[in-house]
């Protein structure tokens, strides 16, 4: 095991990082699998499953290669969690397995892919334990603590550089995740997800989510990021100046500019407009002065990643 940039986040640069697009629409939509409650890390138990996963995660590691950018592969466990991994059948050992597994997979990437001018981050999803838009059932930050302390301390034994709250809908939750990574002397990034108005689905605005939870936690997270929402729904909402808008590093915005509330009734994947969406991202530069880690959510794959990396390189090099 080797934790490479753990006590250095090479992200935590001005330069350009990649991550990929949307790891569960992409293996439904294009590659016809099936995931069970949208857990992709299913597919590792099967070798076909996790050629699959290689074959996606290989795909961006090309694209970084390419543009000669760093990149963050996220690992495959955005549902590797004690109750969604109970309702697919896994035990806590199995599951816990299962997220040292999706790691390993990442380290193999990284073995065949990085390079001096490529650095590839390794990052340990965690989603969260209820619905992704609905905050139904809040848990308190201390039960939010608890229960994402398991797949935490997984990650903590293996090659992950960080962790990645990803699709984090309101604080108390984020609180607690952060306070595991602590626990676990591991970075971690937290990205909220908003709704069509900039909010988060509790109605609370970024801004008031970032510097709660930084309070909280003395400023734990290495950055803040915004995640599964259009562009559009969130531009007016960080057209704001303050510290806050400097600890937002990240976006993985969706494809498309429909709310959560139409994506899940939709039958078809709206995979919008790469071209316009690599547009969108370059704009947002202007108004998130340190936006540098740039990847994709629902309905994007590796055309809006290259997209998004035409329209941003430039910008990096002050072309």
């Amino acid at each position: 095991m080797v934790t490479k940039y753990r006590r250095h986040l090479p992200q935590l640069s001005e330069r350009l990082f990649l991550a990929d697009g949307g790891i569960e629409t992409t293996l439904i939509f294009h590659e016809g699998l099936s995931l069970p409650d949208f857990a992709a890390f299913d597919l590792l138990k099967t070798a076909d499953g996790t050629a699959a996963l290689r074959k996606y995660f290989r795909t961006y590691a090309e694209i970084a290669k390419r543009f000669g950018t760093g990149l963050i592969l996220e690992s495959a466990t955005w549902r590797a969690s004690g109750d969604w991994g109970a309702r697919l059948g896994y035990s806590a050992h199995a599951l816990a397995d299962a997220n040292r597994q999706a790691i390993r997979l990442l380290e193999e990437i990284r073995e065949e892919s990085e390079t001096g001018e490529s650095p590839i981050v390794i990052s340990g999803c965690v989603g969260p334990r209820g619905d992704g838009y609905v905050p139904k059932f809040a848990m308190s930050e201390t039960d939010a603590e608890r229960y994402h302390r398991d797949q935490v301390q997984a990650f903590a034994g293996t090659a992950a550089d960080m962790i990645s709250a990803i699709t984090m809908n309101y604080v108390a939750e984020a609180v607690g995740i952060v306070r595991a990574a602590r626990a676990a002397d591991l970075p971690v990034a937290i990205s909220f997800t908003v709704e069509t108005d900039g909010r988060l689905p509790t109605g609370e605005s970024l801004r008031s989510a970032i510097e709660e939870v930084d309070a909280k936690t003395g400023r734990y997270p290495a950055y803040y990021a915004i995640n599964c929402a259009h562009p559009t729904h969130f531009e007016d909402a960080v057209a704001e100046t303050g510290d806050w808008i400097g600890r937002i590093r990240a976006v993985r915005a969706n494809a498309s500019r429909q709310s959560h509330a139409e994506l899940n009734d939709s039958p078809e994947l709206d995979t919008g407009n790469p071209a316009e969406l690599g547009g969108d991202y370059a704009r947002l530069m202007s108004r998130l002065p340190r936006l540098n880690v740039m990847g994709g959510c629902c309905g994007t794959d590796h055309r809006h990643i290259t997209c998004i990396a035409e329209a941003c390189l430039p910008l990096f090099q002050g072309t």
